[in-house]
């Protein structure tokens, strides 16, 4: 009895497994589009939705291409950061491994990507949410093998969650008359589809484990500068809007629904929609001086959608919401992230550790 004690001792030292079980880290996994993708696309060679160019990721770590569609951080980043998470790795990095799973987390998200499958397929290759949780699915089962089902689930139940999806399914699926749900579908319809969807994915990753999920909503999406330049006057797109606006209220109720519903789960939904709508209407009063184009573009050719080598760059990225077409500037990233940690209710308990710089520009580029 005492050498097979002994044994399991020895054997738990080997493969760091204590007799009281896994002593996990807890870690995030994150399941979304461009504005959270970290690297998987400039791994879909197929894929034109990229950021694996220069000026992508010019204010973060090395300042070359990292897969970022932003000069430096994601919201996710700093909000994990922010409540002492490390950044999950991209589920395609080369360097992934369960050791690095177990200590990281994954981050699965993925540029042109949304709820629905059929969003985005323009763009030829990118992870829809439906499939962004089938490679979760398979993580799962690689940890299984390497810890063990029990501590597995143990691990999986006590990480973080993190959904934040749903602009592509109107900006590059509804809104665009190449797609048969434009025609298929009138706003109504279309937002109980789209909400259906994302309740059958998320109690879908209740049970997998998910016990503790952030959902985040949208922004005011027709006001990025991609959707100004294709209005007749320039202005912000009202019906856009209006139906960022009622994802929001339609996917908070969800929330609200599924925390009553789902059993030991922690679900909260947070948007950063007005203070983000009053940083583009009154930017000058958040620091910012351009809230309407972006500061990477590539010249007087509008909208270039996206930023190559050739791209002029603005003089002070600190000062401009928008980095290109689509997404916001690392600075206008840090404020969206700080309200949604209002939002989500975080007390001085679950920020663990100081949060992280904002990243020291490098020297603006006139190309």
């Amino acid at each position: 009895m005492k050498f097979h004690l002994v044994l399991v001792v020895i054997i738990g030292i080997i493969f760091g497994i204590g007799l009281e079980g896994c002593q996990c880290k807890v870690v995030q996994f994150i399941f979304g589009d461009s504005l959270s993708d970290v690297g998987n696309n400039m791994y879909l060679s197929k894929s034109l939705a990229q950021a694996s160019l220069p000026w992508y990721g010019i204010d973060l770590g090395n300042g070359l291409p990292n897969g970022r569609f932003s000069n430096g951080r994601t919201v996710a980043d700093i909000i994990g950061d922010n409540i002492g998470l490390r950044r999950p790795p991209a589920f395609l990095d080369p360097s992934l491994s369960e050791d690095v799973i177990l200590e990281n987390g994954v981050n699965y998200a993925s540029g042109g990507g949304g709820i629905l499958n059929e969003t985005g397929s323009y763009f030829i290759q990118r992870f829809s949410l439906h499939k962004q949780i089938e490679l979760f699915q398979g993580t799962q089962e690689l940890i299984r093998r390497r810890i063990g089902k029990q501590d597995a689930e143990k691990f999986f139940q006590g990480a973080r969650y993190v959904v934040a999806l749903g602009s592509n399914d109107f900006i590059n699926n509804y809104l665009m008359p190449i797609y048969s749900d434009s025609w298929t579908y009138n706003d109504q319809t279309f937002m109980e589809y789209l909400i259906g969807t994302l309740r059958d994915q998320l109690k879908l990753l209740h049970g997998l484990g998910a016990r503790q999920l952030m959902v985040f909503g949208l922004g005011p999406m027709g006001c990025i500068p991609l959707q100004r330049v294709l209005s007749s006057s320039g202005e912000c797109q009202d019906r856009t809007n209006k139906l960022a606006i009622g994802f929001n209220k339609a996917a908070s109720k969800l929330i609200d629904i599924l925390g009553k519903q789902l059993p030991n789960s922690s679900y909260r939904f947070g948007d950063a929609y007005d203070v983000v709508n009053d940083v583009i209407t009154n930017p000058n009063k958040y620091g910012f001086q351009n809230s309407d184009s972006p500061c990477c573009s590539f010249g007087n050719i509008r909208p270039a959608l996206t930023c190559i080598p050739a791209s002029k760059l603005c003089k002070d990225r600190s000062k401009y919401v928008f980095w290109d077409e689509y997404h916001p500037s690392d600075k206008a990233n840090e404020l969206i992230a700080n309200e949604l940690i209002k939002k989500f209710g975080f007390v001085p308990d679950d920020l663990t550790k100081p949060p992280s710089p904002s990243p020291t520009l490098a020297p603006s580029l006139d190309n």
